[in-house]
């Protein structure tokens, strides 16, 4: 059946927002936030107008949030995906850290825009996000893992959210060393990770 042209057109303009979107975490991540202008995320993406960002994006504030948003669905997506194939919470553990870290390492474009990104950001109301806030939802998610293996036996009786807090600092901690000199050995840091955190979460 052949498409028709209304299905045509949704897929060019998903396609034409997927092209801006990455062209603006390209610019934002290597000339910083200020200085992504429509005007230079134009050039990068190859259009001919910033008009056309404009036709599928209110104003800057507009493509921010869709950055934002696809990067952290992204990377849920991803981290996700590893944790169901676990079935222990240990695993689940371990699965949460080796994919937080290789899904850093693998969008380093990304993690840079979200960096220049955070000073900026607003919530639905206007107010500006705190790193307490965007950390948030991953505290919570972590917290209820953590405290789930307190409950099958698998982890030790401590604070599940303390040791939350402690893990997404952990995490958070190799995202800003990205692009920072000296760099980080990736595998090592995974490796140490994994090992300070199961040991520190497990029973016995």
């Amino acid at each position: 059946m052949e498409p028709t042209g209304q299905t045509k057109r949704t897929f060019t303009n998903a396609a034409r927002r997927a092209q801006i979107v990455k062209a603006a975490v390209d610019v934002i991540a290597e000339l910083g936030y200020a200085k992504a202008s429509f005007a230079k995320i134009t050039e990068r993406a190859g259009l001919s107008s910033p008009r056309m960002i404009s036709y599928h994006f209110t104003d800057k504030d507009d493509l921010i949030h869709q950055i934002v948003r696809e990067v952290f669905v992204a990377g849920a997506e991803f981290i996700g995906a590893r944790m169901a194939a676990e079935e222990t919470m240990t695993g689940k553990l371990r699965a949460y850290l080796e994919a937080n870290l290789q899904f850093l390492r693998e969008h380093p474009q990304e993690m840079a825009a979200l960096t220049e990104i955070g000073p900026h950001a607003r919530d639905a109301s206007g107010l500006p996000y705190t790193s307490q806030s965007a950390q948030e939802p991953s505290v919570r998610g972590l917290e209820g893992l953590l405290s789930a293996g307190q409950r099958s036996g698998e982890f030790r009786d401590f604070d599940a959210r303390s040791m939350a807090v402690m893990i997404r600092g952990a995490i958070d901690a190799a995202a800003q060393r990205l692009r920072g000199e000296p760099g980080l050995d990736f595998d090592a840091y995974t490796r140490e990770l994994v090992t300070a955190f199961t040991l520190a979460a497990r029973s016995g």
